[in-house]
């Protein structure tokens, strides 16, 4: 996806309103759930939890979302706390 695209999609999503259409209620719910569990994990408790299944999903779904989140920051911790930098694109 060039950089355009990418821009504009990033822009649409941190954009979206629940009218636009861009997003289900249950992707909105999961990257409001990505978002508080990254900044503010202290913050998720089960009435969190139980949003995500007014939202369709079920204990699987929780955990992998928990589990993806969770590791996408693991995975970048351990890079930054090594000093990793990203390879240049040709």
């Amino acid at each position: 996806m060039p950089d355009e695209q990418q821009a504009g999609l990033l822009t649409a999503l941190s954009a979206d309103a629940p009218d636009s259409g861009l997003l289900s209620s249950a992707e909105r719910a999961a990257l409001q759930y990505a978002d508080l569990l990254t900044r503010t994990p202290w913050r998720v408790t089960a009435t969190t939890v139980d949003d995500l299944r007014r939202h369709g999903f079920d204990d699987r779904g929780i955990h992998d979302l928990a589990a993806i989140v969770a590791y996408f920051a693991f995975v970048n911790r351990i890079a930054d706390g090594l000093g990793v930098e990203l390879e240049s694109l040709p």
